[in-house]
């Protein structure tokens, strides 16, 4: 089968997702071409360069709807001839994509593909779309739904992880947000963006409280607590699909959960004759990738099975992985993969993650890809995996090895 190789992986720094925030003025049509037009001209791709632009955005409405990818292409400096197609996998979208990408080139079907996502969280409000899972009351009780941040709480209950031990986990990821911007560790990939007139609006993830500390988030009341135990009482439905556990136990609240913010990423896939083409030299390759579906309920739990997945079918081991990035959508998620694989806290996430910088949903699965991409290049290191959980109940994975 045909190696398909990462020539390039970019993305925009992330704004913060409400109206005050650096990209609020710019939509997600125009952020996506800023990274397609990044790739164009840091690669010199000119004409049919590629075989299809793959895009993932969560909130497929409004001005984040339609087929956004192909509005995405024919906004920006690609040629008109490249399509566009956009997809959805919750949270796993941009890794999704990339991870289709990686396998149509694999198989044979194009020679290389610009794949990757965008969210703009503070210009199309999460759930705005209405998912049939939350809204229909027929699916929403037949899979015993609970919000997502209910979700994270009876992760944290299951297997037995405190506040501490979630404020703990976010008040590192904002000292590694901060010492690996004060270190450049994202020079590589960052791209800086622009309004109408060229002039640069935001050049570093706005979202990141390096003040934070254990005393500051110990003043936050848990987010979830009043509609998992009042209104509309969540934990009734939780406690019926879980009935061995006395109550949830309300941990998350925003410092110790992800932020929501604005942002795109892009990566070029390839196989080896187009990096020939365009004199391009492969970053590494993509080793392989997985998906899986998991319980509804607890939803989160995704990143477990579908690494257990992913190294049993390519007969490798965790020790065979030398670096992870674990989405952190909520602490626990975290907190989870590290006791189910007995991982060093030191090869996780180790230049912060979602709860320091943000996670603008579609985009966060090719973010986390450049970030390990970059950080095995930097430290000298082989192989990296990342990973996402996903609402409804379900896991994506991607492997990566330097070349």
């Amino acid at each position: 089968m045909t190696e398909a190789y990462i020539y390039d992986a970019i993305r925009t720094p992330r704004g913060k997702g409400r109206k005050d925030g650096a990209l609020h003025e710019v939509t997600s049509v125009r952020l996506s071409a800023q990274v397609l037009n990044g790739l164009k001209e840091r690669n010199h791709l000119s004409g049919h360069a590629v075989e299809d632009v793959i895009w993932g955005n969560v909130t497929q409405v409004g001005e984040q709807g339609g087929c956004l990818a192909r509005t995405a292409v024919l906004a920006s400096d690609l040629d008109q001839s490249i399509p566009g197609l956009a997809i959805n996998r919750f949270c796993a979208s941009g890794m999704e994509a990339v991870n289709i990408a990686a396998n149509q080139v694999r198989g044979g079907a194009g020679e290389a593909y610009i794949a990757g996502g965008v969210e703009m969280m503070g210009r199309v409000a999460m759930g705005s779309d209405g998912a049939a899972i939350a809204v229909d009351p027929s699916v929403a009780m037949d899979t015993y739904f609970v919000p997502q941040g209910i979700s994270a709480d009876i992760i944290a209950t299951e297997y037995g992880f405190s506040r501490d031990d979630a404020d703990s986990l976010a008040v590192e990821s904002q000292r590694r947000a901060k010492a690996a911007w004060d270190d450049n560790r994202f020079e590589k990939s960052i791209l800086t963006v622009r309004d109408q007139n060229g002039l640069a609006i935001l050049d570093r993830d706005e979202y990141m409280r390096p003040e934070t500390n254990m005393q500051s988030l110990g003043a936050l009341n848990p987010s979830f607590q009043m509609m998992g135990e009042v209104m509309p009482g969540f934990d009734k439905i939780a406690l019926m699909k879980y009935p061995h556990l006395e109550r949830i136990n309300h941990i998350h609240h925003a410092g110790n959960s992800s932020g929501i913010v604005d942002g795109a990423a892009g990566v070029l896939i390839g196989n080896k004759e187009f990096g020939e083409k365009y004199g391009l030299t492969p970053r590494a390759r993509i080793r392989a990738t997985a998906k899986i579906g998991t319980d509804p309920t607890i939803m989160l739990t995704g990143p477990v099975p579908v690494t257990e997945k992913i190294l049993k079918d390519n007969g490798m081991s965790i020790s065979d992985i030398d670096l992870f990035e674990v989405n952190e959508a909520f602490a626990s998620v975290v907190l989870r993969f590290m006791q189910a694989f007995d991982v060093d806290a030191d090869k996780v996430n180790v230049n912060g993650g979602s709860i320091a910088m943000g996670h603008p949903l579609g985009a966060t699965g090719a973010i986390i890809i450049g970030t390990l991409l970059d950080e095995l290049e930097r430290s000298g290191k082989s192989v990296g995996l990342a990973t996402l959980c996903i609402a409804s109940g379900m896991g994506a994975a991607t492997i990566i090895e330097r070349v």
